[in-house]
């Protein structure tokens, strides 16, 4: 098999856990020969590098650097996990400033030395407020810029699975939509298992109250389990969000994409989404008046987190926007 494309494909936070797992996923699936690994630790950086040569893949031009006029110079696709990872009892929302501005930075490199990057995967938390700071500074169109939010989704299909005893892919229409976060709305109106709706299954509100409290804490409960954050899953999600945009196949589960219009507007949020290689295509959500209402509640909550790096002074007020990005 060769490669999807040739194209240079840089991955940010190379040396970290997730970052680590990205690259060996991304030659795993042959992507692209030419991967760029960057991080700020150089030690960690060469063991990753090291690592790689050592799974003895055949065909890549892999490089790393420290240098982020290399890294991202001529950079067609880009993956971010570079931010501070969540440790135990901390919620996604502690880690706002810091991982802003480092946003703010990547952004910025974005718009100095790749500014025809075809498109980014922002993966590091809180995903829907970072991805945002590197839209707004990077200049790009909202089509080019994803977050992470599909580990939601999966996180609800495996706890359903688990519930009925069906495999995890008997399990579809799984969706959760708005924050990447603790105030994240969680659907059931077009969840089938093994064909059936869940509506007919015989689920107690109770029950799925817990399947709901289960999938909003899968990541804080891997943190129990594992004694660190998630790595494995959003680095596979991530890869998999950059494949579609390389032109791979489709990416249907839910990705945090900027809306720019209509009842959510001037944020980055987790939607029923497509990624191709045209890039993100949103499309409007379907829910029932509950859900919706769930939905709306966690609109609220991105919106004072928004206001909160504005008053931060990392991102300007909203009608500033498209001074700072045109295509806003």
């Amino acid at each position: 098999m060769g490669f999807l494309t040739n194209e240079k494909l840089t991955i940010v936070g190379a040396a970290g856990m997730i970052g680590s797992n990205m690259a060996q996923t991304a030659m795993m699936l042959k992507l692209t020969p030419n991967i760029c690994l960057y991080d700020v630790y150089e030690p960690g950086l060469q063991g990753v590098v090291a690592e790689m040569k050592h799974c003895g893949f055949e065909g890549f031009n892999l490089s790393y650097t420290t240098d982020p006029a290399v890294a991202f110079k001529d950079a067609k696709y880009i993956i971010s996990s570079g931010g501070a990872p969540r440790k135990e009892g901390m919620t996604r929302e502690d880690l706002l400033k810091g991982n802003c501005q480092i946003a703010e930075d990547f952004g910025k490199n974005v718009k100095k030395y790749c500014p025809d990057v075809k498109h980014i995967v922002v993966i590091f938390n809180p995903a829907d407020l970072t991805g945002l700071v590197v839209l707004l500074h990077s200049g790009l169109k909202p089509s080019q810029v994803t977050t992470l939010a599909a580990l939601d989704s999966t996180r609800l299909q495996t706890a359903l699975s688990e519930e009925f005893g069906v495999l995890q892919s008997k399990v579809t229409g799984t969706y959760t939509y708005g924050g990447h976060g603790e105030a994240m709305a969680v659907f059931a109106s077009k969840v089938k298992v093994d064909g059936k709706p869940l509506s007919e299954m015989g689920l107690s509100e109770e029950k799925w109250a817990e399947i709901k409290h289960k999938t909003v804490q899968g990541g804080a409960n891997i943190i129990k389990l594992r004694g660190r954050s998630s790595f494995q899953s959003p680095a596979y999600l991530s890869v998999k969000m950059i494949e579609a945009a390389m032109g791979g196949e489709e990416f249907t589960l839910p990705a945090g994409t900027y809306v720019k219009e209509g009842e959510y507007k001037n944020v980055m949020m987790a939607m029923p989404t497509i990624i191709t290689k045209e890039g993100v295509q949103c499309n409007e959500v379907e829910g029932t008046t509950e859900e919706i209402a769930a939905l709306a509640s966690s609109y609220q909550h991105l919106c004072k987190m928004r206001d909160e790096i504005i008053s931060l002074g990392i991102i300007p007020a909203v009608e500033d926007w498209k001074k700072a990005n045109p295509n806003l």
